[in-house]
């Protein structure tokens, strides 16, 4: 899945996009609110974790825009502002959860987690399909049981797919949830993981979509 961290601060910003690519997630970083305007305007995101602090366009400001705009990304606001007044203005524009700095990095993951499982419908961390139980904190998927080991990327794509059961994803689109702004697309690459994870996981999980892309059927 991709998120946009929107994030002026150096060593914050670091910090968060290490942590949230070590959680596995693609992380495209805007270090100011205009270029993050430009990447939502571009890119669809499954999350938006925004600082309020932000040069050019302020974080409220952005916010305000992109609800405006009917944009329902779930979106995570960071801000050193930590009054009562502050965190009702950030939710009363828009935002779906609140995190005053300082903060721990394992509790940042964890509510960006929460997030997705709301925005998906999902109530658990596990996602079960079938005969597959997969954990995307532990980031491992069991089929009948028994841990089927995948690659970073072959993850991915897998849990691409599960969340988004009957609805075809085209191959940019699967790219986009692999790869953030600085890390290169292998050519072929999308096809190369879904070989694997039909020889993995079972030949009928991933159906290919003619002229679209791929698709998981809805359980």
């Amino acid at each position: 899945m991709r998120i946009l961290l929107v994030e002026d601060d150096d060593l914050i910003g670091s910090g968060v996009e290490a942590g949230l690519h070590h959680a596995g997630f693609a992380v495209d970083w805007a270090q100011d609110g205009h270029q993050a305007k430009l990447a939502l305007e571009t890119t669809d995101y499954a999350l938006v974790v925004l600082d309020l602090g932000l040069p050019r366009v302020p974080g409220t400001e952005l916010l305000k825009w992109l609800r405006g705009g009917g944009k329902d990304v779930p979106v995570l606001v960071l801000t050193a502002k930590g009054t009562v007044a502050d965190k009702v203005g950030g939710l009363e524009a828009g935002a779906d959860d609140y995190l005053g700095k300082p903060f721990d990095l394992t509790e940042l993951i964890a509510r960006c987690r929460a997030l997705l499982r709301r925005s998906q419908g999902r109530s658990v961390e596990i996602l079960r399909y079938r005969a597959l139980a997969v954990d995307p904190v532990a980031q491992t998927v069991l089929r009948d049981d028994v841990r089927v080991p995948l690659t970073a990327r072959e993850w991915a794509v897998l849990l691409q797919l599960l969340t988004h059961q009957g609805v075809p994803q085209s191959r940019s689109r699967l790219e986009e949830s692999l790869y953030g702004w600085h890390e290169e697309v292998e050519s072929n690459a999308i096809e190369v993981h879904i070989s694997n994870l039909r020889k993995k996981l079972g030949a009928d999980l991933i159906k290919t979509v003619r002229g679209i892309g791929y698709v998981v059927e809805r359980a």
